[in-house]
C-alpha cells in the first residue's frame, strides 16, 4: 500500500482542495492510503471516509494540531483536540482519543518544532522525515534524529492541492490493510520512504498559492462555504 499520511482539503484554512477531488487524484496516482489532516479541524476528514466507502482507498482520519511549541499530527482520531496545549498535553490528549501523535516536519524551515524533541521521544508515536514541501534540509534533518533514537516515522506530500498529492509516501507490504494494520506496521519500522521532495519552482507556487488562500480566509473573517 501507499501511504500519504499529511494532506489537507479546503476545511483546512489555506486549500481549496474539496476532500472528493482529493479521493479521487489519490486513487488515479496509486495512492491506497491518505490521512486528512486539516489545520485544527475534523470535518474534512469525516467528509472523507464516507466518501471513499466502497472505493480501493483507505481514509485516515486526523487533524494537524498547533500546539505551543508547534504542529503535532493526529492520525486515527475522530475529534477535535483542542490546539495552543502544550506538546505534551497535545500529544495526551491525542492518546486519549485513540490516536497516534507524530511530529511533522520538525526541523523545517519557518515550521519547526520549537521544543526540545528529545524530550519527547518516549511519548511521541514517531515523527515525519519525508514532507514533500519543505525547503532546506529538514528532512535530512528529521531522517537523522529518527535513525539516532530508533523512533518510528512516516512520509507524506503535505498536500495543500491535487496536483502536489503523492509527491511523498510511505510504502506498507500488504493490501487492503485496516487502519490499526498501518499504524502496526509503522510501529515496528516494516514501511519504506518513497517519492522526494518537490523542486524549488514547485514548492515556491505551491507555498504561494496557500498563502493567498490563508490571505483570503481571514479577509472574509474565517468564513468559507464549503
Amino acid at each position: 500500500m501507499k501511504c500519504d499520511l499529511h494532506v489537507h482539503t479546503c476545511y483546512s484554512y489555506d486549500s481549496s482542495a474539496r476532500p472528493e477531488v482529493m479521493i479521487n487524484m489519490a486513487i488515479k496516482k496509486g495512492i491506497s492510503c491518505l490521512a486528512i489532516t486539516d489545520h485544527n479541524e475534523i470535518e474534512g476528514a469525516k467528509k472523507a471516509v464516507k466518501l471513499a466507502k466502497n472505493r480501493p482507498i483507505l481514509i485516515i482520519p486526523g487533524l494537524e494540531i498547533k500546539s505551543k511549541a508547534g504542529d503535532i499530527l493526529a492520525l486515527g482520531v475522530k475529534e477535535i483536540i483542542p490546539s495552543a496545549l502544550s506538546a505534551k498535553k497535545t500529544i495526551q490528549e491525542i492518546k486519549k482519543a485513540g490516536g497516534w501523535a507524530f511530529i511533522p516536519h520538525p526541523f523545517g524551515f519557518n515550521c519547526s518544532f520549537r521544543e526540545d524533541l528529545k524530550k519527547l521521544v518516549d511519548i511521541i508515536d514517531g515523527i515525519e522525515v519525508l514532507n514533500a514541501s519543505l525547503f532546506a534540509s529538514g528532512n535530512k534533518k528529521a531522517l537523522a534524529f529518527a535513525k539516532k533514537y530508533n523512533l518510528p516515522f512516516i512520509a507524506g506530500s503535505d498536500a495543500h492541492s491535487p496536483e502536489f498529492l503523492g509527491k511523498a509516501y510511505l510504502e506498507i507490504a500488504g493490501d487492503n490493510l485496516s487502519q490499526e494494520q498501518v499504524f502496526e506496521k509503522i510501529k515496528n519500522r516494516q514501511v519504506r520512504i518513497e517519492g522526494q521532495e518537490a523542486n524549488f519552482l514547485e514548492k515556491v507556487l505551491d507555498h504561494s498559492m496557500r498563502n493567498m488562500i490563508r490571505a483570503h480566509y481571514y479577509a472574509i473573517g474565517k468564513k468559507r462555504k464549503i
